[in-house]
């Protein structure tokens, strides 16, 4: 359908069926009884022609009853103006990835795209339009629980796992490829900058710091072509940014040159009432409107309001108009006019939900974001080692995290699965333990297996629901429960072996006299077998952080790439009046981009092709030499970091600018290079523009961002 013709279906439209397409209602409206959807529909005090005229529809799943409610929709609309399924679709739809942190600990764009491809079949089979992903919200503060759907803390690396979900969730044509769903860039903006680590709360950032920190994975996704955008819940500069008008019509609009429409986040329009920057629901959608917010979510200041101020002033009508062109215009990318039951299929979502080779994407992508935090010889385990594994993760299928919307516990190979099908000496603990409270049952269990057995694996961490939304933490230790297993476990076994499930980075102090720790995170469906695979051996881990961890809470939030003092630590660590703790170091425990292996790879020399270049316009390659000074066959992720000397602003001690991964045989050496585009060591100016500095910049070389022991000098003329 050309523009032309939609603008036709706008002229015929009343202004109430043109307020409705600006409604987003969730599934419950559209179940078969009418007496379910009483309650709700008197919480939005709504009527019936308004439900079957909204123009979008939240959290509907199932081929079947998308396609029922696409019918019903149809058959009322005058117009035939088909509706738009969304949902939350962060990880996985039916077959759960790894958690989007853990995802980017994979540093495997590929990965990443595989995973937004697969989940992108499982939802349009099952019916749905668009999801709600990628999340793009630079985070620094673990205890923010919202941390687990963001790629981690650095602006580059988020940048490059943007494009490609991107690329995964839509393909290169969504109106020809079925199996496609569109991408929603979230949240627009800042979010993950909310104070104190609260969920919901203020974000305060200089103008400096959200365009060069927080802004460029959100401009590289809509770059790549994602086709919605939807509004933080916080305030940037005091205003909410669903009524934020800089942030949407002269940033994303302007600047951006985002076309797409816009949606709220859940409810955000009306919450700017408690926000105190409207009086009222009609005020709302006033500020909501004229900022371009196009859809409203599970409100309806838009629908009591919006032909009240119409009438007030003619210039909203234009408003109304330009936002159901763009919805108009994201259904028309889908096909929706043509073929609206577009992709739902309840034969072919028999056969690829959960499918074999999904599950097998899901396991290998798994133990690529696992990331090695200690080793002290232990591991890999040899399938021989009796073993003995207990703890509160040991035997649930809780391995999926707070996004697993379709994720099913009974479909979740867990641990004690994944390592009795590997091991051939493993006995898992026959009294379960609990997060919160260990029972003299399994403690004394716990104690005898110690005993009994070469080595306790204990599978520890977090239920789901303790990251992810409105699950901030002021305490991001483990319950004391896991300690005290912990160190009753420690001083009986042998050797000992922690397994972590969780959300966010953690303080483990306590746990750090294990033999090896896995971050496993959330690790998904096949959770169990990847875990396995890794701790005896079949798979070299080779993940490495995307979020620090700290030593303990109070450093938060603490990232690598901070700018220096004028007093830095590093110039005098015994003096006093420097920047730093009385009581604890200034660095993360463990660092951004940190990972060990069962292999040793050196890093041997640096070299740049060019030491002086005289454009901007130019690109240097680094080489350095690699070497496997082990027998073990191992991926080995590459990171180029950058440091600026002397700049208009206070640079950041290091940025990383490129990294690679580099697959190594047993002793074998390989020298490799990256490319590093001088373009990209342009930063924000005190005039709010970016660009290159003449002078002398540090190009670093090493396996996570603290070794950086291979250094070189670039001299920009």
């Amino acid at each position: 359908m050309q523009k032309a013709e939609l603008l036709t279906i706008i002229e015929k439209m009343s202004p109430k069926e043109k307020v409705d397409q600006l409604l987003q209602l969730s599934a419950d409206f559209y179940t078969d009884d009418a007496e379910d959807r009483t309650g709700p529909m008197e919480t939005l005090d709504i009527n019936e022609t308004t439900i079957a005229n909204a123009g979008t529809i939240l959290g509907v799943s199932g081929a079947e009853k998308a396609m029922g409610i696409q019918k019903n929709y149809i058959e009322n609309n005058s117009h035939k103006i088909p509706t738009m399924f969304m949902a939350d679709i962060i990880h996985g739809f039916r077959t759960i990835f790894p958690i989007p942190l853990a995802l980017g600990c994979t540093w495997s764009k590929e990965a990443v795209e595989e995973m937004a491809s697969i989940s992108a079949l499982e939802s349009s089979v099952s019916g749905l339009h668009l999801t709600f992903s990628p999340m793009l919200d630079l985070v620094r503060d673990p205890r923010w629980g919202r941390v687990m759907e963001s790629t981690g803390e650095d602006p580059y690396l988020n940048s490059e796992f943007a494009k490609a979900m991107v690329t995964g969730y839509q393909g290169d044509d969504l109106k020809e490829d079925m199996s496609k769903v569109a991408a929603c860039v979230k949240h627009f903006a800042a979010y993950g900058g909310a104070i104190g680590g609260r969920d919901y709360n203020t974000v305060d950032v200089s103008e400096t710091t959200l365009r060069e920190k927080y802004l460029p994975s959100y401009q590289a996704a809509i770059d790549a072509g994602a086709k919605l955008v939807m509004t933080a819940f916080n305030t940037i500069e005091g205003i909410p940014a669903s009524g934020n008008k800089k942030l949407f019509r002269d940033v994303l609009r302007d600047e951006f040159n985002f076309k797409g429409p816009v949606i709220s986040d859940w409810a955000a329009i009306k919450e700017m009432i408690n926000h105190g920057v409207a009086a009222d629901e009609k005020e709302a959608a006033r500020l909501a409107i004229e900022a371009g917010v196009d859809i409203e979510m599970m409100t309806t200041c838009y629908d009591k309001h919006l032909l009240e101020l119409i009438d007030e002033d003619p210039k909203y009508m234009d408003l109304l108009d330009e936002a159901v062109l763009r919805i108009l215009e994201l259904k028309n990318d889908l096909g929706l006019f043509e073929n609206p039951y577009r992709g739902a299929d309840p034969v072919k979502e028999k056969e690829v939900i959960l499918s074999a080779s999904h599950r097998e994407s899901a396991r290998k992508i798994a133990e690529k974001s696992m990331v090695l935090l200690e080793n002290n010889g232990i591991l890999p385990l040899s399938q021989e080692t009796a073993i003995a594994l207990v703890g509160p993760k040991a035997t649930t299928g809780d391995l999926m995290g707070a996004w697993s919307w379709q994720g099913k516990f009974d479909e979740v190979v867990t641990i004690a699965k994944g390592l009795s099908a590997k091991g051939k000496n493993v006995t898992v603990a026959s009294v379960e333990s609990d997060l919160f409270e260990n029972t003299t049952e399994s403690l004394e269990e716990a104690k005898q297996l110690a005993k009994e057995n070469e080595v306790v694996v204990l599978a520890l961490g977090e239920a789901d629901w303790m990251s992810g939304e409105a699950a901030s933490r002021s305490d991001i230790r483990l319950p004391q429960s896991q300690i005290d297993l912990f160190n009753e476990v420690r001083a009986i076994a042998k050797k000992v072996i922690v397994v972590l499930i969780n959300g966010r980075p953690l303080d483990l102090t306590a746990i750090s006299e294990a033999d090896g720790i896995l971050e496993a995170w959330f690790p998904g469906t096949e959770g169990g077998n990847a875990v396995a695979n890794i701790l005896f051996g079949d798979v070299n881990p080779s993940g490495r952080l995307s979020m620090s961890f700290p030593e303990n809470v109070g450093q938060v939030p603490v990232y690598y790439n901070t700018e220096n003092t004028g007093r830095p630590y590093e110039s005098a660590p015994d003096e006093k009046y420097v920047s730093k703790y009385l009581d604890v170091s200034n660095y993360a425990k463990y660092p951004f981009g940190y990972g060990l292996s069962f292999a040793k790879v050196a890093y041997e020399g640096i070299a740049l092709n060019k030491e002086t270049i005289d454009s901007s316009d130019e690109t240097v390659e680094v080489t350095v030499t690699l070497h496997n000074q082990s027998e073990e066959t191992t991926i080995e992720t590459v990171q180029l970091y950058v440091r600026d000397l002397v700049g208009k602003t206070a640079r950041p001690l290091k940025e990383l600018k490129g990294f690679t991964q580099v697959a190594l045989a047993g002793n074998e050496r390989k020298e490799i290079t990256l490319s590093l585009a001088v373009k990209d060591l342009a930063y924000v100016h005190p005039d709010l523009t970016w660009s290159v500095d003449p002078g002398e910049f540090h190009i670093m070389v090493g396996p996570n961002s603290r070794e950086l022991d291979l250094v070189k000098t670039l001299v920009l003329k």
